[in-house]
């Protein structure tokens, strides 16, 4: 059989294949990103479940003149592959090659980023306006799914894009999963209409010839949107009609179309959908994923807050769990299987996650709101005026801090220690390793710990196998020296004092030692520990996974300002730049917040 996708390089090529080479075309795409992310790594089970679906809205749309904005854009592989750069899709997600993710400065078909959820409708609507402000006449079209819809921004954007002189296009890619199984009541409204959807497949075409109205209370006309569908989202042919019909039709519409995460993968249709949805090396054949052989591993630090949770809640009647949307990630599954009445998954709503929190709080619940550091930003306004103004006790634990590596730019969790330490009534931590994460955890649930608490750890394993240490309580603020010198210390947070330490290994070689300072607190600072060293130091670095800009050296050099001290200070950690995607080795050396980069600049210093 003659290859399809070989003479594919851009939409333009598809438009007039014939329905056979179109169902190639489909099965060809499947083996190519399948075979890719098996070797590489990445999103798999989204981009196989809108297969069908991308090969159809490019068809029938004249794009890029057209635009196409993918949400959560883990769903794009196959508009990438269709767009330009299927050659270079092998670096997706490596240092210096393409993003995982939708890029306005990669591609001219990406007409805008998205990382995270539900801002498709808000930024299409806002292109569609500023079109019809310059008098531009083109198709404006929003997929949103893997739940998106269920964020409180979708709903902000379908209220006003319901009244807005715009002919707006949703289509809503309906496959009743996030990462997780999605849930909440528009799950299930969406599970009711979507039931009938094989049963009178060109139901969709009488929809869109007015010869027939959706038989019930509609939520999304009750918004003042068209609603069509359900459509099955793997017919390739009808979707292509039903997008060339509604092309034609003005004002705000909607396509709900049904599909399945995985499809056309049979381990990933019919097995574990949160594994395959991101599932690392995998054999393409046996479907087996691929794991290190390496031999006993730490922990991920994920897996620690997750198991030690179940420990405190087990003596401490008072401790519930809550997460946007992310139970697996965060591995608050663990705890959620072990007491169900105390979890809670909200859905990717950070800032209700937030809110709902301080809600638990204000009646004597103690929260732990389990979330990404990049998800955190969403419910800033939340942390601010409903957790620290009203001084309500919510303990954050803030997963994927710092550099996560190939998901780049929109998941790095890099800017939390700048925009959480203004902030009144809050404890920001940082553990090194799972012991002091535990004893972290502990601490925080204290009730003579008024104050809520961040507990920000990064993405991956720590170090320590034996990671179930007894907890116990430690001081607020505390420090530990790991290293003791003369002249030169580096304050450290987090894990960063592996490479502190190390620094201070290769530089021992001098015949010098550095002071290494595990700083734990970076709000509370640990003043006494602070004024020993600045007493003691001449040269300072601080070491952090997190923007120079505002974060803990920030904090550090305001309290040194205010003591007069008169030596240097050096602030490492993340530029003021955008950090793009690479392994963490590749960002950390970019960033020369490495042991090379440390080493460089004490020779600068003259130092070393």
């Amino acid at each position: 059989m003659q290859s399809v996708l070989e003479h594919i390089e851009y939409p333009s090529n598809i438009r007039n294949l014939s329905s056979k080479e179109l169902e190639i075309l489909a099965q060809e795409l499947r083996t190519f990103i399948i075979d890719v992310v098996a070797r590489q790594g990445g999103h798999l089970g989204a981009s196989l479940g809108v297969v069908e679906l991308t090969i159809a809205l490019h068809y029938a749309l004249n794009t890029p003149e057209d635009l196409l904005i993918w949400d959560v854009g883990h769903q794009a592989y196959v508009h990438k592959v269709l767009t330009g750069r299927k050659s270079v899709f092998e670096t997706n997600r490596k240092y210096g090659g393409i993003s995982g993710f939708p890029k306005r400065s990669e591609s001219e078909y990406d007409v805008f980023g998205t990382g995270h959820s539900s801002t498709s409708i808000s930024a299409m609507l806002g292109m569609a306006t500023a079109d019809r402000l310059q008098g531009v006449d083109r198709q404006h079209v929003a997929v949103i799914g893997d739940a998106s819809m269920q964020a409180g921004m979708a709903f902000e954007a379908l209220n006003h894009a319901g009244i807005a002189d715009t002919n707006i296009l949703v289509v809503l890619n309906d496959n009743r999963m996030s990462i997780d199984p999605s849930v909440g009541a528009l799950n299930d409204f969406l599970a009711h209409s979507a039931e009938h959807v094989h049963q009178d497949p060109d139901r969709i075409f009488r929809q869109i010839a007015g010869e027939e109205k959706h038989p019930e209370t509609n939520l999304f006309e009750d918004l003042h949107f068209q609603y069509f569908g359900p459509v099955d989202g793997h017919d390739t042919e009808r979707l292509i009609k039903a997008i060339e019909s509604l092309k034609q039709i003005s004002g705000p519409k909607l396509l709900h179309c049904v599909t399945v995460k995985g499809k056309g993968y049979e381990p990933a249709e019919t097995g574990d959908a949160t594994k395959w949805h991101a599932p690392g090396f995998f054999d393409p054949l046996t479907g087996k994923v691929l794991k290190n052989e390496l031999g006993v591993e730490a922990p991920k630090f994920q897996d620690v807050f997750g198991n030690t949770l179940i420990e405190l809640a087990e003596k401490n009647k008072a401790i519930v769990g809550v997460t946007p949307a992310m139970p697996t990630g965060s591995s608050l599954k663990v705890f959620m299987d072990t007491f169900p009445d105390r979890a809670f998954d909200v859905g990717i709503a950070e800032q209700h996650a937030v809110t709902f929190s301080a809600g638990l709080a204000a009646n004597n619940i103690l929260p732990f709101c389990a979330i990404y550091s990049t998800f955190l930003q969403r419910g800033y306004d939340q942390l601010i005026h409903d957790v620290a103004i009203q001084h309500l006790k919510v303990v954050f634990c803030v997963d994927r801090a710092g550099l996560v590596g190939e998901d780049g730019a929109t998941h790095h969790g890099v800017y939390d220690l700048a925009y959480l330490r203004c902030i009144p009534n809050l404890i920001v931590m940082a553990p090194r390793n799972e012991w002091e994460l535990r004893n972290m955890m502990y601490t925080a649930q204290q009730d003579e710990i008024t104050d809520s608490v961040v507990i920000r750890y990064p993405r991956g394993r720590g170090t320590k196998i034996d990671w179930q240490n007894e907890m116990e309580p430690i001081a607020i603020p505390s420090s530990e020296v790991l290293n003791q010198g003369e002249k030169i210390a580096i304050l450290s947070v987090g894990p960063m004092a592996d490479i502190a330490l190390q620094v201070s290994r290769d530089f021992a070689e001098s015949g010098q030692q550095i002071t290494v300072v595990d700083m734990r607190f970076i709000k509370p600072l640990d003043e006494e520990r602070l004024d020993e060293v600045l007493k003691n130091h001449t040269t300072i670095l601080t070491l952090e996974d997190g923007s120079v800009e505002g974060g803990f050296g920030s904090a550090v050099c305001q309290y040194a300002a205010s003591k007069r001290y008169q030596g240097t200070i050096e602030v490492i950690g993340i530029p003021d730049v955008v950090v793009e995607h690479g392994t963490i080795s590749d960002l950390y050396h970019y960033c020369q917040m490495d042991v090379a980069g440390i080493m460089k600049r004490l020779h600068r210093l003259g130092l070393a």
